[in-house]
């Protein structure tokens, strides 16, 4: 096993401080002796347009005519947090510290900002009272000379260097194109390594915000882009600064520090107290069945097989696991439930698939209405979209979503996924029996969840953003980095394929090829970081995309066995009978060595990752106080013993590692 020498441990315990640099101080300034007299309060000084605040063991230094962020270290280097905003906010009022804080407005735009120090961070909020929408783009990041990666929360995380040909490039299909960071990252973050120190940027307010990477001379950028409607409820918009030490997972401890401190961080530990059926995702893979594996007989021939642990779900259709195969499944136990949706609706005479048929006229009467009254078309153009506000409004009196959930269950489900909820595409509905703003629709999405979980349901959705965490038991989605490519690449049914047949669908079953622009932006080792779980592994278990099951992708395979190992977070399969019987005997291989370091470590938190050569290839993680040490070798050479291809976990007590090489793996064992 190998050993993690002056290990630099990210302790989730101590949150922030592990990551924040000594002290940062302002830089000295030839006109200082011009300037007026410095005010303080708690630290908080302003002397003419600047204005100095203490961070976590120093100070940064803001300028209120072009919002430009600089600081300096202890040692003496200074370091620029972001440029000045992309325009000019105004003419900038006298400034006035108060209460720990510092306050201007902008002449004429109805702006007011207020910049504090709040648990060792600049906490920068600007408030728009102006009856017209405005737009701010800033933060401005990535410009300091010395910046060298870029930190992303795309799926479970990036860190690209900010240099990088490919990531530069069309090709990479990132640069140019705004994310909304309440849905298009996994958590509303980003981050830079500046050498031997980073900054970490939080947007708490991520609703009405973009991020936008462009490439400047060859190099990353990253600009938020903040859009104040009064209408939309978005007249409200923070950012955060914090410094770090650099690592390339610093945005995320800084995040799951902010979680702790707002009392927004759920607990795995919780969640199994709160229903002993959740312990059974300890341990266990994800599948979703088809035709012969959703009976009862499939699930003794899977516990033959010698796979005590699992997850399994089946699609919404007209052949449900019934009662017996459900009994099966529990005695073998395993969790199983159905797949569902509330967020389609259809006219219930043609729609196609049961979870878009609802009673009465919901459908189209529960539509989401866009500004000029039309319904929001649904997804690939089905039906429309449906409020959830309109169904919070209905179901203290008709129990539509509760009876839909207990019919979905009546066969004896202990786990429900429940699809787009946690997702993050938000809605401004303009019905007017119904109408809400995207705040609105993530509250009323957070309570239904909450209700499905309080019924004793194991609930897991799509892609969960974080602001899920603590409602939710799993996800699948968030461990895959999509690349917008995938999209195109699954629009070629021929070498994709559809949803025939019906009873292994090609879309699921069907092994594909990824374009290699497409496989190297999304499974390329050198990239990846594990953002997502360093912020929430004991929260709840992350998991690739559905419809990226571990069989679908050949040659990521080996990666991406490797990366769960890594991460200590389960594979996803598609199962029927053929593939249980033709690849069985391979899953139950790799589940019965991830079981026990999964249910040693699942509900720990990841206390450190670094990468161990220099090419990025050889990659380790440690789970809790050393609960569990992995190390990945995605390289083709050894790395001290360790074989390429293979990964060495090693939980405390264990004299010798285990050891994984996927590709070895006999699929007929």
């Amino acid at each position: 096993m190998h050993t993690f020498a002056s290990r630099r441990t990210v302790r989730a315990a101590a949150v922030a401080l592990a990551v924040t640099l000594p002290c940062v101080t302002l830089a000295a300034d030839a006109d200082a002796a011009s300037r007026p007299p410095a005010r303080a309060d708690a630290g908080v000084k302003a002397h003419g347009n600047l204005v100095d605040l203490p961070v976590r063991g120093g100070t940064a230094t803001l300028d209120t005519t072009s919002l430009r962020v600089t600081a300096r270290t202890d040692q003496g280097a200074v370091v620029e947090l972001s440029a000045a905003a992309a325009q000019a906010p105004g003419k900038p009022g006298p400034v006035t510290v108060s209460g720990g804080a510092a306050r201007w407005t902008y002449a004429g735009t109805g702006l007011a900002v207020t910049a504090r120090s709040d648990q060792g961070r600049l906490v920068v909020t600007t408030t728009s009272s102006g009856s017209a929408d405005r737009t701010l783009a800033w933060p401005v990041t990535g410009t300091d000379a010395g910046a060298s990666a870029l930190q992303l929360p795309r799926g479970e995380g990036l860190s690209i260097p900010v240099a990088d040909s490919f990531w530069n490039s069309a090709e990479a299909q990132l640069t140019d194109s705004d994310i909304a960071m309440e849905s298009g990252l996994s958590m509303p973050l980003w981050g830079y390594t500046l050498g031997g120190r980073g900054v970490s940027y939080l947007v708490p307010t991520d609703i009405g915000t973009t991020l936008r990477a462009t490439s400047d001379h060859g190099r990353l950028r990253a600009t938020a882009t903040h859009h104040f409607s009064r209408a939309q409820g978005t007249t409200d918009y923070t950012a955060t600064f914090a410094l770090t030490d650099g690592s390339p997972v610093a945005p995320a401890v800084d995040y799951r520090a902010w979680l702790q401190q707002h009392g927004q961080l759920g607990s795995l530990r919780r969640k199994i107290d709160a229903n002993p059926a959740t312990k059974k995702l300890l341990g266990a893979f994800h599948a979703y069945l088809w035709g012969d594996a959703r009976t009862a007989d499939g699930m003794r021939k899977l516990r033959d097989l010698g796979v005590d642990r699992m997850w399994l779900g089946y699609d919404a259709d007209d052949k449900p696991m019934d009662a017996a195969a459900v009994t099966a499944a529990k005695k073998a136990g395993y969790l199983v439930g159905p797949y569902d949706s509330f967020a389609n609706g259809q006219d219930p005479k043609t729609s196609d698939t049961p979870t878009s048929a609802w009673p009465d006229k919901v459908y189209p009467d529960f539509c989401v209405q866009d500004a000029d009254g039309k319904a929001v078309p649904g997804f690939h153009d089905r039906g429309c979209y449906m409020s959830s506000e309109a169904f919070e409004k209905a179901e203290r009196g008709r129990h539509l979503l509760a009876d839909r959930t207990r019919k979905m269950t009546a066969n004896g489900a202990d786990s429900y996924f429940l699809d787009v909820d946690a997702a993050g595409e938000l809605f401004d509905d303009h019905a007017a029996a119904h109408p809400m703003d995207k705040a609105r629709d993530r509250a009323n999405r957070l309570a239904r969840m909450k209700r499905i979980t309080d019924r004793k349901l194991v609930l897991g959705s799509e892609s969960a953003g974080a602001w899920s965490n603590e409602v939710l038991a799993f996800d699948h989605g968030s461990g895959t980095p999509v690349a917008d490519g995938l999209w195109k690449a699954q629009k070629d049914k021929e070498k994709w394929g559809g949803y025939a047949p019906e009873g292994a669908p090609g879309i699921f079953f069907k092994p594909a090829e990824l374009p290699a622009s497409v496989a190297k932006a999304m499974y390329d080792p050198t990239y990846r970081v594990p953002l997502f779980e360093t912020a929430l592994h004991d929260s709840l278990v992350n998991t690739e995309r559905w419809e990226l099951s571990y069989d679908k992708l050949p040659q990521q395979k080996t990666t991406r066995a490797l990366l769960a190992m890594l991460c200590n977070t389960p594979l996803n399969f598609v199962l029927d009978g053929n593939s249980l019987k033709e690849r069985g005997g391979e899953l139950a291989a790799l589940q019965k060595y991830f079981a026990p370091l999964h249910e040693a470590a699942g509900t720990e938190p990841m206390t450190d990752f670094r990468t161990l050569d220099s090419d990025r290839s050889v990659q380790g993680t440690v789970f809790g106080d050393g609960t569990l040490t992995v190390t990945a070798n995605f390289g083709t050479k050894a790395y001290d013993g360790l074989p390429g291809g293979c990964v060495d976990a090693k939980l405390k007590g264990d004299k010798t590692a285990r050891r994984l090489c996927p590709a070895d793996v006999n699929v007929n064992r």
